[in-house]
């Protein structure tokens, strides 16, 4: 195992930003910058022993400033969407920004995919660690409390990337972080991921109104096109006549991950058979967001001079339900003061 530090530029406010690139000795790579806690490569072998990264990003720190679409990123106070920009807690409403339509998308300004973080890297026989760190101060994005955030990337020699998640607040709050990494298998300048396969543990997923905000409904996937419970190719019934996926141009839901969360389960599975690379997904999160990258608009800026567009990219968000803060039958996203909130995803590669 062995972990490099090089620049990667600097911010327009004149911020200092490391590019952080771990290697293990089966030779897969990874590589985190400062500025955001970002994710920018995952270096992985295919069934020939080919290494391609198969994260989509950008070359320089300038792309992540701008980041429309949330490569690599960590996201929170709250990811995904809440209803109305707003929530009540302890008899106080709280009002966020509304930056998609009259809802909230991944809580606003400052986005944590647009702070820097600061870094201790932790090295063992069989694993390096990295963990980023800040403080978010009571009411950034709108929301209260102090809350001290951690995040650690670490890097083991079953090629597995291990996203560590903890936060410790000093009033009540909503909390709900994930990973917003775009994954495709093929390599990440190589387009559609409609022919990989992807298997979910999850009998029910929760749709959305219009707007894709969650109804508050859970619905069985059985006899419907949101079914991944047999590996299944993305691109079999991803443009079907069904309300749910033209709502969302596509797969952009959560799934209600059937697992008893007491422990880190595996809850995915992504398949690209053209170069035999398998990614599972493992977590103690209630949910998760299966998304097809349907809303992305062409970025030109990709590394290696790539342009990714519509459906180049899959994400496997691990999270609590979107808008759980305002319905009361979903797992709830409130963390108490002084209380430990601590949740762990996997994305384990192996090839077939």
């Amino acid at each position: 195992m062995k972990i490099t530090k090089t620049p990667f530029g600097t911010t327009k406010n004149g911020e200092t930003a490391t590019l952080y690139t771990v290697t293990n000795n089966m030779g897969m790579k990874v590589s985190f910058t400062d500025y955001g806690a970002n994710i920018v490569s995952i270096i992985v072998p295919d069934k020939e022993g080919e290494f391609e990264d198969i994260a989509l990003g950008f070359k320089s720190i300038g792309g992540y400033e701008v980041n429309g679409p949330g490569f690599g990123s960590l996201i929170g106070r709250c990811a995904n969407r809440i209803g109305g920009a707003r929530f009540e807690l302890n008899g106080k409403e709280y009002t966020l920004e509304k930056n998609e339509g009259k809802n909230n998308l991944h809580s606003g300004s400052p986005a944590y995919n647009k702070v820097m973080y600061e870094t201790e890297i932790y090295e063992e026989e069989d694993m390096v660690s990295i963990e980023f760190s800040r403080l978010s101060p009571h009411m950034e994005q709108g929301f209260p409390g102090n809350l001290d955030l951690t995040v650690t990337y670490s890097l083991t020699e079953n090629n597995e990337l291990v996203i560590e998640y903890h936060a410790v607040s000093d009033m009540d709050t909503v909390v709900n972080m994930t990973n917003h990494s775009y994954f495709n298998l093929s390599g990440h300048n190589s387009g559609s991921i409609l022919d990989h396969k992807v298997w979910i543990k999850a009998n029910q997923f929760t749709p959305t109104s219009d707007d894709l905000i969650p109804t508050g409904e859970y619905r069985d996937v059985e006899g419907t096109p949101m079914d991944f419970r047999q590996l299944k190719r993305i691109g079999d019934n991803i443009d079907d006549d069904y309300e749910p996926l033209k709502q969302a141009g596509g797969y952009d839901h959560n799934y209600v991950l059937d697992i008893s969360r007491d422990e880190v389960e595996k809850v995915a599975e992504l398949v690209d058979e053209s170069t035999g690379r398998v990614m599972e997904i493992f977590t103690d999160k209630p949910g998760m967001q299966f998304y097809t990258a349907n809303m992305l608009t062409p970025v030109e800026d990709g590394k290696d001079g790539a342009t990714y567009g519509k459906r180049t990219g899959v994400c496997f968000e691990t999270q609590h339900f979107p808008n759980a803060c305002n319905i009361n039958t979903f797992p709830n996203s409130i963390l108490k003061a002084g209380q430990e909130y601590e949740y762990v995803t996997i994305y384990k590669f192996t090839c077939r």
